[in-house]
């Protein structure tokens, strides 16, 4: 049975356009049970592939296509800017690792334009692993087509001794050398006893799909339809193929196909999920993270409550049972080493979310709210029916927040820490302009049709269906047809790549141990790695991922702090002002809050005022019903708040 080993996803971006739900689908439909993912340089893609396919009953193969240096991976002259071609699939365990090491190492210390691997590490990185020669950019291809025959067998040679499973790969697409390297390949794996392998350098998954991907490179290089000389592919062959129809294109040479399952049989890579992979903090000699964690609450515990009832006892008692028996001690005592660093740097901060229902948090000084006397559940934060780790989300001041990532990095290891990456998509207004400068439409045509999409929450399809001006321009006008068909096609598909504004791993080893590394977009050579996975994956690897939020009001309020010592000598504890003042509740009764976090937006500031607020807790009602969803019984609230109305509970 074939088997596709070489399949670009989303995750090549504005290079491949499969999304791996339907390339799954596809797959299944043609009743393959197995195949690979080999995106160009990065392991964007790996574990949402992994976890689909296992649950689609089709063994995944995780690969790369790799960009090899000509010379040294540190090289940086006009010749390194077209590496080679290489494509490699994890075997096992090792491999896997290898491949993360590879990806990591070319983005950290390969990158010239593309994230770039050099021999050297291709010797360092080879164990189980499986090598295929690529497409025509392939190093031993790229040799044939200029005629050097004999470099081309040493080069093959040493790819076989380096990695011993290495393959000749033959395709079939219409680009005019494509013959005559497959002549050559056939002829050199004869003579050399390299066995040969056909694959289908899969872009896409319909063939109908092929000008719609015309147009995604056109986004990808900032060129138009056209342009004669832009990128673009050779034919419409860079789809999905079926098993049938390669079979029938390589009817001549049965065993390149017959080595697709060969490979796909020896790849046997099984990756360990629910396994966490906590940091630790030096503890004393002697105690458990667990003992430590408890030792150290119930300290706070007297210094909190220095007449504790049996009630708050009895909560703590829970609590750290509760987190005894998930494991996630490490967590608590990380969380609480980062926040006493902050204390002692006197760097403001606050705790959000349901963290702030954990009298262990709030014993540990994390958290300032005292949860019994609200009433806070802990369960929402943390039980034991709940896998995944809890979600501790720190504010920081803005100006700040890098002392304490470079705080967390010397402590627990710079290889052990790293930012998360985040994947921004084609949006629906996006979309169409991309496309439409891509089709070489006028902007203004475009600008007119974009601000026909709703701000939020309608993609372009519910866009030609609802909203009638785009109906008819869509009914009426070919052009713009053609923009919104070509947008639909395109919509939600991964465009690029940045560093989530939070999020932070942090590891007990080093993570290419467990995740592949890159450098961020635009920073300095000695900036903080982020994980080739997004926030969702890295933690279903295990990883602790925090969010180390920078709040610009933390900002303010440490500037106002500074004035008024310098101004009045007067040093202000935020933790002692009184939440019951009532000329406070009177500036924001009157819709004075600009600078209150949460509370300065314009639709807020409306509710705020008709609440009239005389108590904290109507702050907080406010501020967890404004949001989507409970957001439409404000009205009934502040009805409620007046008496003007009864609330049913």
């Amino acid at each position: 049975m074939f088997t596709h080993l070489h399949v670009h996803t989303e995750y090549s971006l504005l290079d491949g356009m499969c999304r791996i739900p339907r390339l799954l689908e596809k797959a299944k439909g043609f009743g393959m049970t197995s195949m690979a993912i080999t995106d160009h340089g990065s392991l964007y893609g790996i574990i949402q592939f992994y976890l689909q396919a296992k649950k689609a009953e089709i063994k995944p193969i995780l690969g790369c296509e790799l960009y090899v240096a000509p010379g040294d991976r540190k090289s940086r002259t006009a010749n390194d800017k077209s590496p080679y071609h290489l494509i490699v699939l994890a075997q096992n365990e090792a491999g896997y690792r290898n491949l993360l090491q590879l990806s990591s190492k070319g983005f950290l210390e390969g990158f010239y334009y593309k994230p770039r691997v050099d021999k050297e590490l291709l010797i360092q990185h080879h164990e189980g692993l499986i090598a295929l020669s690529a497409c025509l950019h392939g190093e031993v291809a790229a040799l044939v087509q200029e005629g050097r025959a004999r470099e081309a067998e040493k080069t093959a040679l040493w790819y076989k001794e380096v990695f011993g499973n290495f393959y000749l790969e033959i395709q079939d697409h219409a680009i005019p050398e494509q013959p005559r390297v497959n002549k050559a390949l056939a002829e050199m794996g004869r003579k050399l006893g390299i066995p040969l392998v056909a694959t289908n350098d899969t872009h896409y998954i319909e063939k109908d799909d092929a000008s719609i991907h015309d147009v995604l490179l056109c986004i990808q290089t900032n060129a138009t339809v056209h342009d004669e000389k832009r990128l673009k592919m050779a034919d419409d062959s860079f789809y999905f193929r079926s098993p049938e129809e390669m079979q029938k294109l390589f009817a001549e040479c049965p065993e390149a196909i017959e080595n697709t399952g060969r490979i796909a049989e020896m790849c046997d890579l099984n990756l360990e999920f629910g396994r966490l992979h906590l940091p630790q903090i030096e503890i004393p000699p002697g105690m458990t993270p667990d003992a430590y964690l408890a030792d150290l609450c119930w300290k706070g515990l007297a210094a909190r409550y220095p007449d504790a009832s049996q009630e708050v006892k009895d909560r703590l008692t829970y609590e750290l049972d509760v987190i005894k028996k998930t494991q996630f001690a490490n967590y608590f005592l990380v969380c609480w080493d980062i926040i006493k660093f902050v204390r002692e740097r006197k760097i403001l901060f606050g705790v959000r979310g349901s963290a702030a229902a954990s009298i262990v948090l709030y014993c540990l000084g994390i958290t300032n709210i005292e949860p019994l006397r609200y009433k806070l559940v802990f369960e929402r934060f943390l039980n034991v029916e709940r896998k995944e780790m809890p979600d501790i989300d720190l504010d920081f001041q803005d100006d700040r927040r890098d002392e304490v990532i470079k705080y967390v990095a010397q402590r627990f290891g710079a290889d052990h820490v790293a930012q998360i990456i985040t994947f921004g998509t084609l949006g629906a207004r996006a979309a169409l302009r991309d496309v439409g400068r891509a089709l070489g439409m006028p902007y203004a045509q475009v600008d007119s049709v974009a601000r026909l999409v709703p701000a939020v929450g309608s993609t372009l399809s519910d866009v030609v269906q609802q909203v009638p001006d785009a109906a008819n321009a869509y009914r009426n006008d070919r052009e713009i047809r053609r923009l919104f068909d070509t947008a639909i096609r395109l919509e939600g598909v991964a465009r690029h790549a940045s560093t989530h504004a939070a999020g932070v791993v942090i590891a007990s080893e080093p993570l290419f141990k467990h995740v592949a590394l890159q450098k961020p977009t635009g920073t300095s050579e000695d900036g903080l790695p982020t994980t080739q996975l997004a926030m969702e994956e890295v933690s279903k690897v295990g990883l602790l991922k925090m969010d180390f939020l920078g709040l610009i009001n933390l900002n303010l309020l440490g500037k106002a702090k500074g004035l008024i010592v310098q101004t009045r000598g007067i040093e202000i504890d935020f933790n002692r002002i009184p939440l019951d003042d009532a000329r406070t509740f009177e500036l924001l009764a009157a819709g004075e809050t600009a600078g209150v976090f949460q509370l300065e937006g314009a639709g807020m500031r409306r509710y705020i005022k008709q609440l009239k607020p005389t108590n904290f807790s109507d702050i907080a009602s406010m501020v967890a019903l404004y949001r989507p969803g409970p957001k439409d019984h404000i009205p009934t609230f502040i009805a409620s708040k007046h008496k003007e109305k009864a609330v049913k509970f």
